[in-house]
This record gives structure tokens, sequence and C-alpha cells, in this order.
């Protein structure tokens, strides 16, 4: 599946410039020319990236970025600034609220198109070493995501660290002691009950994945998940 990229730009010849770039380079793009506009589309699809420019008729590039990285939905898009701006101060500004990259107009197509592509494989390698993989479950460990058959699976907090200590010791018996330090921590107002209404919650809502939590009587739970 091709990176969406989200061009956010009030001059329509740059933005179609951009677009038609992008476009033939495999990408799939949309083209927005205001601040609304553009958090609608964030609403409908998320993007990989946005290329954000900072002077927008209806609101501040600074201002979508802000709103961008305090959204839990939206919080880890890769945003890189145009501006004709090249002062320190809105560079400065620009990174504190959390664009990965800066670029001031003028500037060559064909170098943004290659900061475009460091800044995704960048962000390629960062979500390879914060998820789990097995089979058809994917676990995002610093979004707190679970997704089967890439159906996303609404967990409960504590739902989602059980599963993935199983998941992660698939084929491995896990003693209910094992899972209360695990998920819990020690502590004494939670016993080893709490671990098997946890599991039998969890196995309703992850569907047909549920029958690989077997029960090991006596001791605890496996995950068993022939890949």
């Amino acid at each position: 599946m091709s990176n969406r990229i989200l061009i956010v730009e009030d001059e329509l010849d740059l933005r179609s410039t951009l677009e038609f770039k992008f476009k033939s380079e495999g990408y799939t793009v949309n083209a927005v020319s205001t601040g609304k506009d553009a958090l609608e589309s964030i609403a409908r699809k998320k993007p990989d990236l946005i290329l954000l420019d900072l002077m927008l008729p209806d609101m501040s590039g600074l201002d979508i970025c802000k709103k961008v990285r305090n959204s839990s939905d939206s919080f880890d898009i890769s945003i890189i600034m145009l501006t004709a701006k090249g002062e320190e101060v809105d560079r400065v500004l620009g990174f504190e609220l959390g664009a990965d990259d800066y670029v001031v107009k003028p500037f060559s197509v064909r170098e943004l198109a290659l900061r475009v592509s460091t800044v995704l494989k960048r962000k390629e390698k960062q979500e390879e070493t914060s998820k789990i993989s097995l089979g058809d479950i994917e676990i995002n460990l610093s979004t707190y995501r679970v997704f089967i058959s890439e159906t996303e699976i609404q967990l409960t907090a504590k739902e989602f660290l059980l599963f993935k200590h199983l998941v992660q010791k698939n084929g491995r018996i896990q003693p209910r002691e094992v899972l209360l330090e695990e998920v819990w921590g020690y502590n004494s107002s939670v016993t080893t009950r709490t671990v098997d209404t946890h599991v039998k919650r969890l196995r309703s809502k992850i569907g047909d994945i549920g029958t690989k939590i077997e029960t090991v009587r006596g001791v605890g739970y496996r995950f068993n998940y022939v890949v």
C-alpha cells in the first residue's frame, strides 16, 4: 500500500505542482488549500505525512500542527512545514510543536521529495521497533492499538497489556502469578481471579483468535498460535 500524503498549500500553482510530483512517484495524494479542509481531510482519512504551509488564509499552519499533535488519532502523522518565512524563531516554534522537517520557499521540488522519502523511512523504522506482529495479529506498542486481520480491536489498557504479554510469550505457559506481576504489578488488592476475568473478556473481544488462549488447569494460560 502506498503512503498517503496530504498537501496543505493555498498557492494554486505550487499545490498543483506538488500534487503532480508526488502522484507520479506513487504516493496517494490529497491536496487542499485551507486549514479547515486539512483538518476535515485528516479526520476522514489519516495521512502518513502532511506537507503543511505555514501561512494559510483561515488559520496558521502552526495551529494545525498543534491540533494534529494533541489528538490521539493523529499525533503520529509526520509533518514537513512549507513556508516563505525563514527566521529562526519560526523554525524553532515549528519543531517545538512537533514538525519533523522545515523547508523554506522557494525550494527544489526534487529536494522536497527526498526529504519526504527520508522522513517516511525514518517513521517506518520507528514503527517496526514499536510493533509486534504474529500472523494476522499486529500490536502497536506506542499507540496501544491492536489489529487482527487489519481490523482494530478495542481493548482496555489492562486487556492490551495482557494480550501483549501472551502474544510475546506465544507457545509458553504463563502462570497466573506471572500475569499478575506483568499486567498489574504487585498489588495486594488484585487476585488471580482478576486474571481469569480479564482473560474471559479478552477472548470474547478477539474473536476466533480467542480460542488460541488455552487454559492450563491449575497453572494459568498459554497463547498457542501457530503461524
